[in-house]
This record gives C-alpha cells, structure tokens and sequence, in this order.
C-alpha cells in the first residue's frame, strides 16, 4: 500500500486555492460606466483567455468594439492598453480593481483622468416569444408625440413633413418616451449617400443606418495616410447598412430598393436579435455580445427606449415605425 504522508496531505489541501488564485477574476463580459464625464459614458469590455492568453475587447463610450492593445492582470488588479499614444492622440488606459462581482478604477487618456465602474453583464437568456401583440405606431407621421431628446433639445432638428419623421440637419437624437423589453421593431428609412444615422434598440444597441460611400463612419472606417478623411469605399461589413454596429455583420447583400426605402423589421429578445431587410433575413436568431458605441447606459438588463441618432448627418428619413411586445 502506498504511504500518504503529510506533505501530500497538505499539497492536495491547498490545491484548490492554488485553482482557484489562480483563475482570472477579470474573465466574462462587464457592462461599464464612466463617471462624471459629459455626453455619453456607457462602456463594455469583453475578457477571455485562449491557449494560455489574455483577450480584451473594449467597447468605448463611442465608435465601435475592438481588441486593446495589451492588458495584464496581477491577482484582482488589471492594467489595460486600450490604444497607444500617436503623434495625433494621447494613449488610453485603464486600471481596474475587481471585488465582489464589480469592477471600479480609472481610464485614463492623455492628462484627463476619469472614474469607472462596472458589474458582470447579465446574460439575458430568454424563451422564444411564443406570441406578439399587434403592431402599434411609435410615430403617428403628423407630429413628434411619443418622442424626446436624447439630450439638449436645442440642438434637435427632427420635424415632421409629409408623413415622414426627417433630420433636417446634423444635430442631437431623439428617443420614445416609451421604454420597452423584448420587442418586435418595424422601420422604414430612406438615406441618402453620405449620410448616416442609427437605430439604438433599449438604447444600447445600433442597427447602423448607412448612406455608403463618403458618410462619416465609412470614412472614419479608411483613414488617409496620416490621419485625414479619406474616401470610405471599404466598410467592414459590420459597421454597414443593418449591421449590429461593431457586432454583427449581416450575412447577405441587400439592396436598397429604387423608391430609396428600405424596410427593416427587427426582433430582440433578450441578447437574440434578427434583423430582415426588404424582405430578407441578414441576421438570424444571432446574440449580441455587448452594447454598442453610443449607447445611452450600460444597464443591459433593464428595458429601455428605441433611439434614433441624429449627432451624425441631416437628411435622413423614417415612416411607419411601429412595434409589437410579447402578448401576456
């Protein structure tokens, strides 16, 4: 019989903290905050580890998700690159304290230096909606009824004209008064080239409104050589026309009919969401993993408004909004 002595005791005692030391408390998806900060301060960041390695995606309060530049993780503190300095911009880091299940510290970027705090993302799964209700009119398409600024109303240039909901110049987003869960969305929208906009679902997550070539997320999307605008012939899919800005590509090519609308219908249930466009599925029972650039807050659990960006371009045009819910 082999001999258990108490060396092997005491090493198989202590095995389990060794375990559990050593698993990253960082791990799993964190709904984040900004405080104190002016405009928008809803954050996210993403942590996993692959074959031994540390991965960190981070969602800023604005533009889109993206891999840091480097991050590390010393017992519950963790040091994150987001990007390095360049000669046109200072660099942005963060140092983050994790405890009990919620994460606060600091990011920083250049010389301004701003309080964060997050918790763990739900995982907001559901059961398929087993039947909606009929659809009922966001937008009545004679006045603003059931709609208010996001923000500062003075900068708001949305009005009414002919039926159709219109920004008539860059300038601020608007939301329902109404807050809704799991939802069925209809839109119709007519944008033309150059212009951008953006549907935001509960507020936290964009289905990109995109005018194509020249608009201002496809040229931000294909710098020039040394920082300027350039052309913007080469948006990455998930950051064009229906896309889930940042997250989610659509999976077919769709084109904009002849009359300029395209006609969008949009399910979210819990983190589920499918989006058809004119009649075709480009996004099919798909999970969002995270908020998107712009959102409103990071309170992912909560039902929220549906927010239509207007800080981008004018021009752009809806009708026939409406939405269903989940019969009770």
């Amino acid at each position: 019989m082999r001999r258990v002595t108490l060396a092997m005791l005491l090493s198989l005692a202590l095995l389990p903290a060794a375990r559990s030391q050593a698993k990253n408390p960082f791990l799993g998806r964190w709904d984040l905050e900004l405080t104190g900060v002016q405009g928008f301060h809803a954050s996210w960041m993403g942590v996993s580890e692959k074959d031994g390695k540390l991965e960190v995606l981070f969602q800023a309060t604005e533009a889109h998700v993206a891999p840091v530049e480097s991050a590390s993780v010393n017992g519950s503190h963790m040091t994150v690159t987001v990007s390095p300095a360049t000669d046109r911009r200072p660099a942005k880091t963060l140092e983050l304290t994790v405890s009990g299940g919620k994460i606060s510290g600091t990011q920083k970027t250049g010389d301004q230096t701003v309080s964060m705090i997050g918790v763990r993302a739900p995982d907001l799964k559901r059961k398929a909606v087993a039947a909606w209700t009929d659809p009922v009119a966001l937008f009545d398409g004679k006045t603003l009824d059931g709609w208010e600024p996001v923000t500062n109303s003075a900068a708001i240039h949305w009005t009414v004209q002919d039926g159709m909901l219109i920004n008539l110049e860059h300038g601020g987003n608007i939301k329902t008064t109404r807050n809704f869960n799991d939802f069925k969305l209809h839109y119709e929208v007519s944008c033309p080239p150059r212009a951008n906009s953006g549907v935001f679902l509960r507020g936290r997550y964009e289905v990109q409104v995109d005018g194509g070539p020249g608009s201002p997320s496809q040229m931000a999307a294909n710098p020039r050589p040394g920082g300027r605008a350039g052309r913007g012939y080469n948006l990455p899919p998930n950051r064009s026309m229906g896309a889930v800005y940042g997250r989610l590509a659509p999976a077919v090519a769709v084109s904009t009919p002849a009359d300029g609308w395209d006609k969008f219908d949009v399910t979210l249930v819990g983190r589920n969401v499918t989006v058809v466009r004119n009649g075709v599925t480009t996004i099919d029972h798909q999970e969002i993993e995270g908020i998107t650039g712009g959102a409103l807050d990071a309170n992912e659990g909560e039902p929220g408004p549906i927010y239509i960006q207007g800080d981008h371009t004018g021009n752009v045009k809806f009708r026939n909004i409406t939405v269903s819910v989940p019969k009770s």
